[in-house]
Order: C-alpha cells, then sequence, then structure tokens
C-alpha cells in the first residue's frame, strides 16, 4: 500500500518536472541576469570605474550564493553553490566583465535546468496595448521614451535604466525584462508588477525590449530570406530566451535589425512554426552547432547541442517518418547514438565531423520521404495514427486485462473499479501533463524522455516483485488454496489500492508518450486521418482485450497465474530496456553501442547499458522463479 503509494507519488513528480516554477529561483536568475550585463559598468581593466556598481555587483552575487542555499536539494545543486563562489571570487578579484558574463550566464542556464520555470509566452502578446501600460506604469520614472529620464527617477540610486542603450540591451532577453516586471528587484527602486496579468506583463517586456532597436525592414527580409534563421527560433519561447547580441547566431547590424522586426512581431514566430521541414532544420543547425562546438573543445556544449538535434529537430516528426519509412527512422536513430557516443568518448574531431555529415546525409533524405504529396501525407498520418496507438496500447492492456481477469477468476469483482480507476485517471494525467508540458512551460525533448524513463523503471520494480508473487501462488494447490482463503481478507484491508497504483503506473507512461507523438502527427495537418487511424486501433485494442478475457476464463487457477506471471515478467524485461534506453536519449544515461539488432517490440537496443539492465530484471526473476519452484518441491515433500 504505501509502496504503491510511493510510486504513484513519483511518476506524477517526474511528470512535472518541469513544472516546478519557484519564484526564489526567478529571483535568482534575475540577479544573475543583472551581473551580466551591468558588471561591465563597475569595472574595466581591472579597476573599479563605479563604486556603487561595483558595490552592488558585491551584494548581488553574495545574495546568488546566500539564496542558493535554500533551494529543496537537488543532485545539481552543489555544482551550482560552486558556480556561485566562483562568480564571487571573480568579482572580488575584479575579473574581465567577459569572464564575470560568462560565468553569470552559465549559472543562470545551469539553475534553469535544474530548477525548471515557464520560459515563454502562452500566446502571441497584444503589442497595440503595450504602449498604454507603459506609460501607465514605466514612463514615469524610465522616461516617455525609454531614456531613463522620468521625474520620479531623479535621485534614485541606481537611476533607472535607459532602456534605449543599445550595448545594454543587446544583452537582455525578453525573459530577462518579462522577470523583472514580474518580480521587481532586490536593492533597486524596481518594484514587482506581479497584479498584471501575465498577458500585459510579456507585452511590456516585448514593448520596453525594442526601444534601443530602430524600426528595418532589413530584420523582415532576413527572416522570410534565411530558413536557418527561422530554424534557430521556432517558436515564441526561443524568441524571448534570445540575446539581441547573437540572435539565431547573427551579429552585428544583422542581429538588431533582426531584433527590432521580432520585437514588434512576434506573431512572426507563431506563424512559422515548423512543420517536419522547419524540425530537420533545426536540426541540422544543431548538428552543426554541435560539431563545431567539438571542435574547439567544448565536449559539452557539442553533446548539448547534439541532443537538441535529436530530441527538439528530429524527435517531434518520428511518429511520422515512421509510417513513411520506418527502416530510415531506425537508420537515423542508430547515426544519431553513434554521434552521441563518439563525443561520450572523446573521439578525434575527423571522426566526430564525418559522423555529423553521415547524420545530415541522413536527415536530408527523411525530409524527401516527408515532403511527399498530400494523399501520400493522409495514408502516412492514418498508418502513424494507427501503429503508434497500437504499439503503446498493447503493452498496457495486456497487464490491465490480467488484472482484470484475476479479479474475476477470484470473485472480486467487488475490486474491479480500482483498476478501471487506475486506468482512466492515467489517461488523463497523460493529457495533463502534455498540456502543462506544451502549453504551461517550456520543456525541452529531454524533460519528455526523463519522465518517461523514470515511469519505466518504476515500473519494472513493481513488477518484478509481481511477476515472481503470481508465480509462486501458482506452483501447487496448497499455494492456491491460500489463494482462495486469503484473497479477500487482503483486498478488505485496502489492497485494492495496488491494483489502481499498477493500473495507473504502466497506463500513464504509454498514454505519455502515445498523446506526444499524437501531437506531433495532429500538428502535420490531416487530422482526418489521424482520427481514423486512432479509431481504428481503437477498435482492434478493444478486440484483442476481448479475446484474451474470454480465453482467460477457461484457464485453470493455477495455470492462469504462471502464464500471468510470464507475461509480467515479459514486459518487465521489455520496459527496463526502455527506461533506460529513454534515459540515454535524455543524456542522463551513458552509450556503449554493441553489435546488437534493435528489436523495439521487446525493448531492445543497440547499447550495452540496455541490454544489461534486462540482464539484471532476467536474472532477478529466473531466480524468484526458481525459489518458487524450490518452494513448491518442499511443500510437496511435507505433505
Amino acid at each position: 500500500m504505501s509502496l504503491l503509494r510511493f510510486v504513484s507519488l513519483a511518476v506524477l513528480l517526474a511528470a512535472a518536472l518541469a513544472a516546478r516554477a519557484n519564484p526564489q529561483v526567478q529571483q535568482l536568475w534575475q540577479l544573475l541576469d543583472y551581473i551580466a550585463v551591468d558588471y561591465a559598468a563597475a569595472v574595466q581593466d581591472g579597476e573599479v570605474i563605479s563604486e556603487l556598481e561595483y558595490g552592488e555587483m558585491q551584494e548581488f552575487s553574495a545574495t546568488v550564493s546566500e539564496r542558493l542555499a535554500g533551494l529543496p536539494a537537488e543532485p545539481a545543486l552543489p555544482d551550482l553553490q560552486a558556480r556561485a563562489q566562483a562568480l564571487q571570487q571573480a568579482i572580488a578579484g575584479r575579473a574581465d566583465p567577459s569572464e564575470v558574463d560568462r560565468q553569470a550566464r552559465a549559472l543562470a542556464d545551469a539553475l534553469l535546468e535544474a530548477y525548471p520555470v515557464p520560459r515563454g509566452p502562452a500566446e502571441v502578446p497584444d503589442l497595440a496595448r503595450a504602449d498604454t501600460l507603459y506609460h501607465q506604469y514605466c514612463a514615469s520614472c524610465h522616461g516617455p521614451t525609454g531614456d531613463g529620464d522620468g521625474p520620479a527617477g531623479v535621485g534614485l540610486e541606481p537611476a533607472p535604466i535607459a532602456f534605449t542603450d543599445l550595448e545594454r540591451a543587446r544583452q537582455r532577453s525578453v525573459f530577462g525584462l518579462q522577470q523583472v516586471i514580474e518580480n521587481g528587484l532586490d536593492g533597486t527602486s524596481m518594484a514587482s508588477y506581479a497584479q498584471l496579468p501575465e498577458a500585459d506583463r510579456w507585452a511590456l517586456a516585448f514593448h520596453i525590449g525594442q526601444m534601443a532597436f530602430p524600426d528595418s525592414e532589413a530584420g523582415k527580409a532576413l527572416w522570410e530570406r534565411r530558413a536557418d534563421v527561422r530554424a534557430a527560433l521556432p517558436d515564441l519561447d526561443a524568441l524571448v530566451q534570445a540575446l539581441p547580441a547573437s540572435i539565431a547566431g547573427l551579429q552585428g547590424a544583422e542581429a538588431d535589425a533582426l531584433t527590432a522586426y521580432l520585437r514588434r512581431h512576434p506573431e512572426a514566430t507563431a506563424e512559422a512554426a515548423p512543420g517536419s521541414g522547419g524540425l530537420l532544420d533545426l536540426a541540422r543547425l544543431r548538428l552543426r552547432e554541435g560539431a563545431a562546438a567539438y571542435a574547439t573543445g567544448d565536449h559539452a556544449l557539442a553533446r548539448e547541442k547534439i541532443l537538441s538535434a535529436y530530441l527538439d529537430g528530429f524527435e517531434p516528426v518520428e511518429p511520422m517518418l515512421r509510417a513513411r519509412d520506418a527502416g530510415l527512422m531506425a537508420e537515423v536513430e542508430t547515426a544519431m547514438a553513434r554521434l552521441r557516443a563518439d563525443i561520450g568518448s572523446r573521439a578525434p574531431v575527423g571522426e566526430v565531423a564525418a559522423r555529423a555529415d553521415e547524420v545530415a546525409v541522413l536527415l536530408d533524405r527523411s525530409e524527401q520521404v516527408l515532403t511527399d504529396d498530400q494523399a501520400a501525407g493522409a495514408g502516412a498520418a492514418f498508418v502513424g495514427a494507427l501503429t503508434i496507438l497500437l504499439r503503446e496500447g498493447i503493452e498496457a492492456l495486456l497487464l490491465v486485462i490480467a488484472m482484470v481477469a484475476f479479479l474475476r477468476k477470484a470473485n472480486r469483482t467487488d475490486a474491479m473499479p480500482y483498476v478501471h480507476a487506475g486506468w482512466i485517471g492515467a489517461l488523463l494525467a497523460g493529457f495533463a501533463t502534455w498540456f502543462a508540458a506544451t502549453s504551461l512551460v517550456a520543456i525541452s525533448g529531454a524533460s519528455r524522455e526523463i519522465t518517461e524513463g523514470i515511469a519505466a523503471l518504476v515500473a519494472v520494480v513493481v513488477l518484478v516483485s509481481v511477476g515472481i508473487w503470481m508465480h509462486g501462488k501458482g506452483q501447487a494447490d496448497a499455494w492456491q488454496r491460500y489463494i482462495r482463503e486469503k484473497l479477500s481478507h487482503a483486498l478488505s484491508k485496502g489492497s485494492s489500492w495496488f491494483l489502481f497504483g499498477l493500473a495507473f503506473l504502466i497506463v500513464y507512461r504509454e498514454a505519455f508518450e502515445t498523446v506526444l507523438f499524437y501531437a506531433a502527427l495532429w500538428s502535420q495537418g490531416n487530422h482526418a486521418a489521424v482520427l481514423s487511424g486512432a479509431a481504428v486501433a481503437a477498435v482492434a485494442l478493444a478486440v484483442v482485450a476481448w479475446a484474451m478475457l474470454r480465453f482467460s476464463r477457461r484457464l485453470p487457477f493455477g495455470t492462469f497465474f504462471k502464464a500471468s506471471a510470464v507475461l509480467i515478467a515479459v514486459l518487465a524485461v521489455v520496459l527496463a530496456g526502455k527506461g533506460v534506453a529513454a534515459l540515454q536519449e535524455a543524456g542522463w544515461v551513458s552509450m556503449t553501442l554493441v553489435p546488437v539488432p534493435r528489436v523495439d517490440l521487446l525493448g531492445i537496443h543497440s547499447t550495452l547499458e540496455t541490454l544489461l539492465a534486462q540482464l539484471v530484471v532476467l536474472v532477478v526473476l529466473v531466480a524468484g522463479f526458481a525459489w518458487n519452484a524450490r518452494m513448491a518441491r518442499g511443500l510437496a515433500a511435507a505433505r
């Protein structure tokens, strides 16, 4: 009972990984952003040029160290604290502004990686309203045109920021501006405007963020002409996090022009939300960035970029590609896995570059396959929707049907509502988690893989214990009598919640993955084909469920337990492979490739780590089954 509650809680917490918005984290991020931008006004060439600014830098860096200690425990927290101390020391030593900027931004990024917060607007802000908001809330201090010369700002220390300061504006993201508007800034006269609706806070941030960048047709031309620029800013989340100084990899006048255009027309990113072609453009861009970072010796950045190429660029188009050319999809996945393995093993630069080129060729082939005519697209959408639901649904269905059959054979249909509540709740939780992950907060593909991986591995632990228990109960007549005598008593104590938790856990993992795949298919259009494929798959699953229930009724009680135990054991081995593979794709587990064919149906992947995980689970199950058989022989001898 307590174990199952813990299991359910663990899965829900994993699913909510990206939604742990913490106001203290947001304030820490603001302080780090402020340090990165304003330190250059305090120190130049190792000399303090403004005692007031330098005092602020020292105060803010000390505050960061102090407040980090109050955050919830996370594996990354000691590293964050060490980085904060290094930042403090750099400021105390009057380090070069570029070094302080690098350290502060790296710490800010690591902070949000460990403690994610919402990083983008839920919808395109209404900029027509922004000017009115600015004059109502900001102009009195910052001036009507953002020059920092408002009457209420006279005598304030520090003085109000001049939003028209181009050099400073180049270092401020829209996200950074919105965070200051929402939370204020400690140590300054800037108060929080959290009372404003979220949409108004984002509108203000975009309005302020454009003041240093005069409107320019050149920015619009860049956006419309350059596919690589659009791929680098695939949505609003990417836009609000981008720094104007290097937006979309551009520099100087081009970066300024693009910033001016997009901050006045953020709807452009929403209108250009990538389809399969845009996503593969993003994958190719991240691939090039990763290879370039590896060539310079920045292995950590290379790993991050290559992971993003797969998770954010390629994985969303997997359902469409799988439906049209499953062999090519497997080739891409294998090539990307080899590239990540090469980076992890510090292979020579030439080998990594060649591997990246191989992946790029495969991505080009994938794009060609995905740009077939509309009729082929509708057929692929139908097949994709059908196969995805069947593949994910069968695993969940097998266990749920085994539980239902068990209760029927034991004449305990009164406990059936717990099973049904478990799988129905899991479906609802899957949709809710997807909505939170795609609409409320910005998360990467890594977070999706982490959620799936953790859910799978927790399920493995539960399934192994249940499988061994069921195998033991089917070993001899004495065990079967024990079941009939004790089952009612056991369930009356509340262990029906175990059935609820197990049904929830298994179905939740499959529902979460299925909904994400369906979201990708839906975004490509062909809605009628997607719905038709889902409907056919649902009917097929219903037929399978009916057949399994009908067959299970004819099995003797002991045979049923043994068959169920074997089924659960197989599921545990499959999920062990899938769980570790998901964590490998998220970058949490290392990857050692081995020459073993990949079999998705059995959870077999071509890596040593996944095979070892499956072997460990298999050994535990075999040992448990052998112990059950030995105990059964002992009881038989005693009779």
